[in-house]
């Protein structure tokens, strides 16, 4: 948390989703770090504890996404991560949520409602 509202971390190499993100999330009082590679998505990760992350599937390699999820779950984050992807019912064939530890995946383009109904549950705001 940060100033008493929860911090939102986007890691997606689409600056206009991520602007998108932004004006949701912060009209409804979340606080929304981003980052435009799996690096530096891990690097934001260290600098700002999020309380949720959100992960694009495919950015600059096509398993850039994946590999962050393994090494956030190697830094040890317990935080919930979500994937992000415009893949559709193919993404489970590609990848394994068990091993990922994932808490869900949202189909690009996302539906704001229930992104927000997620941050709610999950966050418990």
């Amino acid at each position: 948390m940060k100033d008493g509202k929860f911090v939102i971390l986007c890691v997606d190499d689409d600056q206009d989703l991520l602007d998108a993100l932004r004006l949701v999330l912060e009209k409804n009082g979340y606080v929304m770090v981003e980052a435009r590679s799996a690096e530096q998505g891990l690097k934001r990760y260290h600098e700002t504890a999020p309380d949720l992350i959100i992960v694009d599937l495919m950015m600059e390699e096509v398993d850039a996404g994946t590999s962050l999820v393994r090494n956030l779950k190697a830094a040890g984050n317990t935080r919930p991560v979500y994937m992000l992807s415009s893949v559709g019912d193919n993404l489970s064939v590609n990848v394994d949520f068990t091993e990922l530890g994932l808490a869900g995946v949202f189909q690009k383009p996302i539906d704001n409602q229930q992104l927000l109904n997620v941050l709610r549950t999950k966050l418990k705001a």
